[in-house]
Order: C-alpha cells, then sequence, then structure tokens
C-alpha cells in the first residue's frame, strides 16, 4: 500500500522520522525500519531520517502489508473464576498480553480464550473476538468477556455510561497525604514519545479516583476506582500527581524495588448482567508477588 504526504507549513523543520510518526499512528521504530528498507522517498529520493522537511516536500511511503494473523487455540490453563452463557470473567496473570497485536501474536489471551470457552462474541472481529475490555500486559487482574454479541453490547453500554465498576490496587512511589483524591486529566497520546500516553489539553476526559488504603515509607497502597477507561489511565494519572506506580516500565523511574513490571492490579469488577439484569460483583486475592512485597514493607515499618 502507499501513502503519500504533502509537506505544509506545520512539518517544515521537522525531521523525517519524527513527521511521519505525527502525521500517522505509526512508532518511531516502525519507521526507522522501513526508512532502512528504502521503502519512504521524498520527493523521489532516498534521503535520511534526519532530513529536515521543507515546505511542499511530497513523502512517498510504500507501506509493506501486514503479517496475516492466524490465531490458534492453545491450552494455556487460564483463571476462569467465573463463566456462564453469555461471559466469563478472568483473573489474568501479570506479563500476558490481552489480544494480538505488533510484535505479541502468540500466546496472549484471547488464544486461551479460543481454547477454553466454546463461544466467544464477534464484535471485535477474528483478532480480539470477546475482548470487551482490557488490562495491560503487566498488569494483573480482573476481565469481563463476552461469549456472544448481544452480551458485548450491553457490557459495553456499561462502559460507555462508566456503570461497569472496575477497582484496582496500586502501590505508588511516595508518601501520598491525603486519604482520598479525584484526578480528572484529560489522556491523549504523548506529543513526545507516541509509544507513551501523557495529560495533555486535548485529550480525551479522564477521571480516576483513589483511596490511601496503607502507607510504608517511600510507598503507599491506593485503591484506584475508574470512571473512565482510557488508555493507560491509572498509570498516566498517578504519576502526573508525581506518584508514579512502583515498578512502571514506562511512567516510573527505571531503577525499581521488587520484580519487573507494574504493581497494579484488577482486583474487583461490577456490572449488571446482561441476560438476568441482576448486579454481579466478583473480587480476588493480589497476586503472591504483591502481597510478598507489601509484607517486607511492613515489616520494614517494625
Amino acid at each position: 500500500m502507499q501513502k503519500k504526504y504533502q509537506v505544509n507549513e506545520k512539518l517544515v523543520g521537522i525531521r523525517l522520522d519524527k513527521a511521519l510518526s505525527l502525521v500517522d499512528e505509526y512508532s518511531r521504530s516502525f519507521i526507522q525500519t522501513n526508512l532502512e528498507n528504502n521503502n519512504i522517498t521524498v520527493n523521489g529520493k532516498i534521503v535520511k531520517p534526519s532530513y529536515k522537511l521543507e515546505l511542499n516536500d511530497e513523502i512517498v511511503f510504500e507501506v509493506p502489508e501486514e503479517k496475516k494473523l492466524t490465531l490458534e487455540p492453545k491450552n494455556m490453563d487460564l483463571d476462569i473464576i467465573y463463566e456462564d452463557d453469555d461471559l466469563a470473567i478472568i483473573n489474568k496473570p501479570k506479563g500476558m498480553v490481552v489480544h494480538p497485536s505488533n510484535g505479541h501474536y502468540d500466546d496472549t489471551l484471547v488464544s486461551g480464550l479460543l481454547h477454553s470457552l466454546k463461544n466467544l462474541s464477534s464484535i471485535n472481529g477474528v483478532i480480539r473476538p470477546g475482548i470487551v475490555h482490557r488490562i495491560d500486559k503487566d498488569t494483573s487482574g480482573l476481565l469481563v468477556v463476552a461469549k456472544n454479541d448481544y452480551a458485548h453490547e450491553q457490557l459495553q453500554l456499561q462502559l460507555k455510561d462508566h456503570s461497569l465498576s472496575r477497582i484496582y490496587y496500586a502501590l505508588v512511589i511516595g508518601e501520598i497525604t491525603e486519604e482520598y483524591g479525584r484526578i480528572n486529566a484529560p489522556i491523549g497520546r504523548d506529543p513526545k514519545d507516541r509509544i507513551k500516553q501523557a495529560v495533555v489539553a486535548d485529550g480525551k476526559p479522564a477521571t480516576t479516583n483513589f483511596k490511601v488504603l496503607e502507607r510504608f515509607s517511600g510507598y503507599t497502597l491506593v485503591e484506584c476506582r475508574l470512571e473512565t477507561g482510557r488508555t493507560h489511565q491509572i498509570r498516566v494519572h498517578m504519576a502526573y500527581i508525581k506518584h508514579p506506580i512502583l515498578g512502571d516500565p514506562l511512567y516510573g523511574p527505571r531503577k525499581v524495588y521488587g520484580t519487573i513490571g507494574q504493581y497494579l492490579h484488577a482486583k474487583e469488577i461490577g456490572f449488571i448482567h446482561p441476560t438476568t439484569k441482576k448486579y454481579m460483583h466478583f473480587e480476588t486475592k493480589l497476586p503472591q508477588y504483591f502481597e510478598d512485597i507489601l509484607n517486607d514493607l511492613r515489616n520494614e515499618k517494625k
């Protein structure tokens, strides 16, 4: 597939590789690879990634065809804590990707769902069957999966009107002095790093409510309740108030205490059942690695 871009005044003087990441949903690494493979030209010529764009330059990008994803069921011994004809509740471990994406084709939750569940909704296509919402790879905890399209639509409506309740536990860096807090700050793609999200003026509305559960020397355990569900929302919001989640590889400090991956767990979920119309609530224990670090911190207080 060929894409063409005409350089306007906003892009003048910007490096070619950065400009392409601004005008389209491509990562800098993807652009870099295609520049190295001579798939990108400016005015018909091969140029360096550092080429500074001039007004009316024509960029031609021969975008390679994406790898066709074929999903195979895989026995992954999923922790299914509830299942009926309409939905299932999964307790996802840290380190598991929810659905296939660039760089993650195998061993995703979806492959396990295809093996463990007879039916999955088709609303999100063949790559994300049954996936109503997701949690990050290095976040553990609960998510609801739809087994038919009607259930999927009803659960999506509850996500949209914020009636689907999601409560997370997070261990953050620093001692939060307040007992409660409400972070109401819009989130969008970070203009300086397209891998990350950030609080930006033109972002989508995002609200996170938190409550302090326990304080330690240099750390705080908080309960976070989502009103909205933006990408990386809790991680971005806690970093925004200068209390990033411990171990967060994107938004926290590089030096971490304990294991790699953020200490963030989707602990509770509640919603109206699509068919019975009864309220359902599920809760799971913190994973052992999370309990271990809390016990270590408690022992340090003694």
